[in-house]
């Protein structure tokens, strides 16, 4: 099988691989300006290089708490809508095998839902997520 690149960075503190096919630039987010009623991980919407993108709290999108501090993002394109993904930091972009859930992997809440399969670095198995599954039904612009 075929190795492709993916990010490394921290979500929700764990450690997660998203393929670098998603993504488009990582970047500090500035300010925030929220959006009345919108879901709960919608943190709003910020100017980026002169173009609007829908900040989105991936904690929150996991149905954790939600993050409040994380400024860093990788910025996705999903159904040509830009999407600003927040993580709590970023590693490094390295070549890897994708391989399959083991079936005896127990993954919480909508980490299962987001999950694609496992990269192993230094014989340690990082979750890779699918960034469009954390991006909420209600942001997505048809």
């Amino acid at each position: 099988m075929a190795q492709q690149l993916y990010l490394i960075a921290e979500v929700a503190g764990r450690t997660v691989a998203i393929d670098s096919d998603q993504v488009e630039s990582v970047v500090d987010i500035g300010e925030v300006t929220a959006v009345p009623r919108a879901a709960k991980a919608v943190r709003g919407l910020a100017a980026l290089r002169s173009r609007v993108v829908t900040v989105v709290d991936t904690e929150a999108a996991l149905g954790l708490n939600g993050c409040t501090l994380a400024r860093r993002a990788v910025i996705t394109q999903i159904d040509g809508h830009h999407y600003a993904m927040l993580v709590d930091t970023l590693e490094d972009v390295a070549p890897f095998e994708l391989r399959p859930l083991a079936s005896g992997i127990a993954l919480e809440g909508s980490w299962r839902d987001a999950a694609r399969g496992l990269v192993e670095r230094d014989g340690e198995p990082i979750l890779v997520v699918d960034l469009a599954a954390l991006v909420p039904a209600s942001a997505l612009v048809s």
